[in-house]
């Protein structure tokens, strides 16, 4: 039978988190180190069976004997997605779906930007300016077509909750999508299936599918070619589902209507790049608004990854060949830093609570304890 003798953790949670997240193990010994210390966490992981991990998995955690499963307090897993990880019998699990519900919203805020047309309404009350040229012609989302790519957790959440807008919804993923009956139409990638019906009829196409080696800049100039002429593009996912120089040129042709960007290819996206300057692009900064305790979400998957560990059972959002992607470019700020070869000195000068969130505690002891 299955166990688990000692966890090492280096998330960046605050005391009540930490306490939650140490119950999942109650018979374990639980350890926390420092994720840049990383002399230490290769020490700590000598005889570990299960690592708690901020970031990606680190070539340090792949000498261990012992270890036998690492959790990534992250979604996507393409920073593990690596020959040397494979190369192991690590499971490697990651966080899919714990933001899932905010994240709907959030596709729903760029759409309804471009229905209601914000940042014209917001220049015209600037001026106290009563009407605006043009608005008679605007279409809210009522009867309109939305497309959306990648039926996981996310693309569900906006499912359900476009179903709500009676919007006529077009659903692509690369397996069948099993349920969801009130979809317009369903599209099978394994079946033969393409996205090209979907992008000549809809109004609207949300990209919520996983970034890999067959997604990386599936939004190209012949994508955007096939899409309507007054068509917006919410890319919620990641920045390399969408050739950025290709998106500039369609929205300055006029190809596509406009774009709502939450994730871009070069992040942070240079004060300079033309996408901040244009009236139909919206753009946030990789920046959902939470859910109400993300991390206990997070603890919420890994409690029930554990049961599933040590029942042996198929465990939730786990490392796959399909989370493979050849780009090891790490261009988001998170990356850099939880990727990071700083020193402990070079990182203690770096204000971690300002990136990462405050935590409140400098001692283990304050909630290293089982309930």
């Amino acid at each position: 039978m299955k166990e688990i003798k000692k966890v090492v953790s280096t998330v960046w949670y605050d005391r009540e988190n930490y306490h939650a997240l140490r119950n999942v193990f109650p018979n374990s010994e639980f350890v926390y180190v420092d994720f840049y210390d990383k002399e230490k966490v290769t020490k700590e992981l000598e005889d570990a069976d299960v690592a708690i991990i901020l970031g990606d998995v680190d070539d340090c955690m792949l000498h261990s004997k012992t270890l036998k499963w690492i959790a990534c307090d992250h979604a996507g897993l393409n920073g593990s997605a690596r020959d040397e990880v494979f190369a192991t019998d690590l499971i490697v699990t990651g966080a899919a779906g714990r933001s899932a519900p905010v994240l709907a919203e959030h596709c729903i805020y760029f759409m309804m930007q471009s229905c209601y047309h914000t940042k014209e309404l917001l220049a015209a009350q600037s001026k106290g300016q009563w009407g605006v040229e043009g608005s008679t012609s605007w279409k809210g989302l009522y009867g309109r077509k939305v497309g959306i790519i990648g039926m996981g957790n996310n693309g569900k959440m906006v499912a359900d909750r476009l179903h709500s807008f009676d919007m006529d919804i077009y659903a692509f993923d690369k397996f069948p999508i099993k349920g969801y009956d009130f979809l317009k139409r369903k599209y099978c990638g394994n079946d033969g299936d393409t996205i090209d019906e979907m992008l000549a009829v809809c109004d609207f196409i949300i990209l919520t599918v996983v970034l890999n080696d067959e997604t990386y800049h599936m939004f190209s100039t012949d994508a955007f070619s096939k899409m309507k002429k007054d068509s917006f593009i919410v890319n919620m996912s990641r920045g390399g589902l969408i050739d950025t120089p290709a998106l500039v040129k369609a929205l300055q042709d006029g190809e596509i209507g406009g774009a709502g960007l939450d994730v871009c290819e070069e992040e942070p996206l240079p004060s300079d790049h033309p996408l901040w300057r244009m009236d139909n692009v919206y753009i946030t900064p990789h920046s959902t608004p939470q859910v109400p305790n993300r991390s206990r979400r997070t603890i919420d998957i890994i409690r029930e990854n554990a049961r599933r560990y040590l029942a042996d059972e198929p465990m939730i959002n786990r490392l796959t060949e399909a989370d493979r992607f050849a780009s090891t470019e790490t261009t988001s700020g998170f990356a850099k830093l939880t990727n990071s070869t700083l020193s402990k000195e070079e990182i203690a000068k770096i204000p971690l609570e300002k990136f990462l969130g405050k935590r409140g505690w400098s001692d283990p002891s304050e909630w290293n304890y089982v309930d």
